[in-house]
């Protein structure tokens, strides 16, 4: 029963001009609904209530669940999509992210391996690698705010609640826990030590 949903489903996208490559490897729910000029690349999970707009490319091993997409975003490959969340347009997911009740906004990218969890993402954020929300405390979930041209460098941790204001840069390999004010650059890093002619211990 469930192959000929599928098989019905990917006719009636395909005749509306979905372009699918290895259309019997991807999966849709009956309510989904597809816009204009998309693409969706092999091995692609669709779950109930997603809404995906017009030029929007999603890439192999994607799954989006509960989402709204809108126009010019690309998602993928390896992406998660899970429900509540807003990808407004021209906003890019790349490999490896996961993003859970959030909107991200304009032009924003998080391209690669980072969590985003119960956060509000202005328009033209970049979000580094390895950055992650840390949204939940052991009882309670916690809410990020990064406002519009704000720069997450690679491996941070943002621990909610928090609001990173605009235009401001996040050092690479930051835990930040305090609010950051708008035009800041804010970081928290240990400081290197170097010990010269280093011998390790000896068998």
């Amino acid at each position: 029963m469930e192959v000929l949903i599928q098989k019905k489903l990917r006719e009636k996208f395909i005749k509306s001009g979905v372009k699918m490559i290895g259309p019997e490897t991807i999966f849709f729910s009956k309510d989904t609904k597809i816009g204009k000029n998309v693409t969706i690349e092999p091995y692609v999970v669709i779950g109930s209530k997603v809404k995906i707009g017009n030029n929007v490319i999603i890439k192999s091993f994607s799954h989006l669940e509960t989402c709204k997409i809108e126009n010019k975003v690309e998602i993928g490959p390896y992406a998660r999509i899970r429900p509540y969340t807003i990808l407004k347009e021209g906003s890019k997911i790349g490999n490896f992210v996961e993003i859970k009740k959030s909107t991200l906004g304009k032009k924003s990218k998080v391209n690669h391996l980072s969590y985003v969890g119960d956060a509000q993402i202005g328009k033209s954020v970049n979000i580094g690698a390895g950055t992650i929300t840390c949204n939940y405390d052991g009882v309670n979930k916690n809410e990020t705010k990064i406002k519009d041209k704000v720069f997450i460098g690679s491996n941070s941790s943002l621990v909610a609640p928090i609001t990173i204001n605009k235009n401001s840069i996040i050092g690479a390999g930051s835990v930040i826990t305090k609010n950051v004010k708008k035009k800041s650059l804010a970081l928290t890093r240990s400081p290197q030590l170097e010990v010269k002619n280093y011998k390790g211990k000896k068998k």
